[in-house]
């Protein structure tokens, strides 16, 4: 990972994406660097591997596993990164929390969930996947749980400017329809983890056949996301109480919201032609103020 020109608000969220490859002892000490207080560009490496429990040479390991050229490098991005703005916003819950600590915690991590993603976003594959949604003749949305939620709010986003899609939830009816795409399809896996073995099944289907395949996840090194041919990353830092699905999931929509937009322009006519006849054709079902 080089430190030229990378915006600090992408450090955590990169080296978060890579948790899933590393064992449990060096992910150990990886949360034994964040959880440090004074952890600045002096903290000596030795340090790290007496509070860690580990060799120094582990360390070492560790931040190249992580995508660092080595300790240096890792330390100095951690060090930036720890006094952002943007890290500073997530704070764990507690039992104790008042309802205004509550408001204020849960918010300010969706928030820091925005800004990273903003950070970390593939400008080019986020283009890629407006021309092939757009261009597509059929358009599969794969997922599961509150994945498959998210999978049927942008459906319904699309469908208003006349881009038609099917949201498929059920592990057989997902291997069904990806058996029928072909190269002029699309299929686009939604899934947290990257892990969900029913929406990797049918994205594995579906580009068999041809289909271009997108995924929208947090880690762009799970097994969803090495299968895919474009991968638009989110990230969210989690807590105990309310895991990284909830702030993750602030951040996918967001994306997918940008996606929308950028796929209604590339014919803008069409898509506000479209979207008044939607709109239209809803009318009747709003109750008038009496």
């Amino acid at each position: 990972m080089s430190l030229d020109g990378l915006d600090l608000r992408a450090v955590g969220p990169k080296i978060r994406m890579r948790l899933p490859l590393l064992t449990p002892l060096e992910l150990r000490v990886v949360e034994t660097v964040f959880a440090l207080r004074q952890f600045t560009e002096r903290t000596a490496l030795s340090q790290i591997a007496t509070d860690a429990g580990v060799s120094e040479a582990l360390v070492v390991k560790i931040a190249k596993k992580l995508g660092f050229s080595g300790f240096r490098d890792f330390r100095t991005a951690v060090a930036e990164y720890i006094r952002s703005p943007t890290a500073e916003m997530h704070e764990e819950l507690s039992a104790d929390d008042s309802s205004e600590a509550i408001l204020q915690k849960v918010f300010r991590t969706s928030i820091q969930a925005l800004e990273e993603t903003l950070a970390i976003i593939d400008i080019a594959a986020f283009d890629r996947s407006a021309d092939i949604v757009k261009t597509a003749r059929n358009r599969d949305f794969y997922g599961v749980g509150g994945s498959a939620q998210i999978a049927r709010d942008v459906s319904h986003k699309f469908l208003r400017i006349g881009i038609r899609s099917s949201v498929q939830d059920d592990a057989h009816m997902m291997l069904m329809s990806a058996a029928l795409l072909g190269p002029d399809d699309v299929a686009v896996g939604f899934s947290h983890s990257g892990r969900t073995t029913a929406v990797i099944d049918a994205i594995q289907l579906a580009r068999k056949n041809g289909a271009r395949t997108v995924v929208v996840t947090n880690y762009n090194s799970s097994p969803l996301a090495e299968i895919a041919d474009i991968v638009l990353c989110s990230t969210a830092q989690g807590s105990p109480l309310m895991g990284e699905n909830a702030a993750a999931r602030i951040a996918q929509l967001n994306i997918l919201d940008a996606l929308f937009v950028a796929v209604a322009q590339r014919d803008y006519a069409a898509a506000e032609a479209n979207l008044e006849r939607t709109m239209t054709a809803v009318t009747t079902k709003r109750k008038d103020h009496s």
